[in-house]
């Protein structure tokens, strides 16, 4: 394993660029940002070659479960080291979204889908919504619920990468799903309803007919918002849909902004700008025909990586 010309390396190469939407994918369903999760992906990567590449060094039969450890337990590591920084965070902490697919208006291509180079395979379930409810877990019990019932690993598995034998792994991850089934959103929308409901809920927001929007939010519809302190943005959840619909509203008339569809962690959500400049990203969660929870990332440093080819806008 020690051929320095680089015959070793690019097999290994090869298999770790194959791998790596997925081990993003992990890494991201543990930390809910996907700069963290980049730099968690490549330390690994680093870890993987200095283990192969040297003299003596280690024979790795499954490189795609010692990636997937690996990652794994770098995550878990940030993500205890996270918790006291996203406690200290001003006003409400959201994930950084992650666009999963093109932006289109009609069949108008406004915006291109992720570079190959930064994808990421997100299971459906880790909407931002799903990602909000797995912040109330503690680290362990994240690891757990997200490398077995979001990613498929076995107990023995996830045991590995939390450092726990695989029955209180068991036991951690059985916590963590009967905390997310009470919390998390459901996932059996069709996604040309939950399409439907999105664009409806557009044209509502842009309109002048208020009624028409709490039309179609949930009574009980939670709406939060994320500025980091950076731009000006709601300290603490708003409930209800009068009261929600009412500050999307005001809103909207204070800035006239234009919203785009967009998919947002696999479904589908808007992108809000004034003018040409990105300003929040929208994630919706819908369920039976209504728009039950509304998440707004408005921090610039977690839209960084958003853009679209204005060129093509018109």
């Amino acid at each position: 394993m020690n051929d320095h010309d680089g015959g070793v390396v690019t097999g290994l190469d090869a298999e770790f660029q194959g791998m790596r939407p997925r081990l993003l994918g992990v890494a991201y369903g543990l930390l809910g940002s996907l700069d963290e999760a980049e730099d968690v992906v490549q330390d690994a990567w680093m870890r993987l070659r200095s283990a192969t590449a040297a003299d003596g060094g280690e024979e790795i039969g499954d490189v795609t479960g010692w990636l997937v450890v690996t990652v794994s337990r770098l995550a878990l590591d940030v993500l205890r080291s996270a918790r006291h920084r996203r406690e200290e965070y001003v006003g409400q902490w959201l994930p950084e979204p992650v666009l999963t697919g093109p932006v289109l208006t009609g069949p108008v291509l406004i915006g291109a889908a992720p570079d190959p180079a930064e994808r990421v395979t997100l299971d459906e379930s880790l909407s931002m919504a799903m990602l909000v409810v797995l912040e109330s877990l503690s680290p362990a019990e994240r690891t757990a619920f997200v490398l077995h019932d979001v990613f498929g690993l076995t107990f023995a598995e996830v045991g590995e990468a939390v450092g726990r034998s695989p029955a209180a792994c068991r036991q951690l991850a059985a916590r963590a799903r009967a905390h997310v089934a009470s919390r998390a959103p459901r996932f059996d929308v069709d996604p040309s309803e939950h399409r439907r409901v999105v664009h409806a809920f557009a044209r509502a927001c842009l309109g002048d007919d208020i009624d028409r929007l709490v039309a179609l939010l949930d009574p009980d519809v939670v709406f939060r918002s994320d500025g980091g302190g950076r731009v000006r943005a709601g300290r603490r959840p708003v409930f209800g849909a009068a009261k929600v619909a009412r500050l999307l509203f005001g809103i909207q008339r204070f800035g006239r902004f234009e919203l785009v569809p967009a998919v947002v962690n696999g479904w589908p959500g808007l992108l809000r700008y004034r003018g040409d400049r990105l300003v929040a990203v929208l994630g919706l969660t819908v369920a039976e025909g209504r728009v039950t929870a509304v998440d707004m990332v408005l921090n610039p440093e977690k839209l960084a990586r958003v853009t679209r080819a204005d060129e093509t806008r018109r």
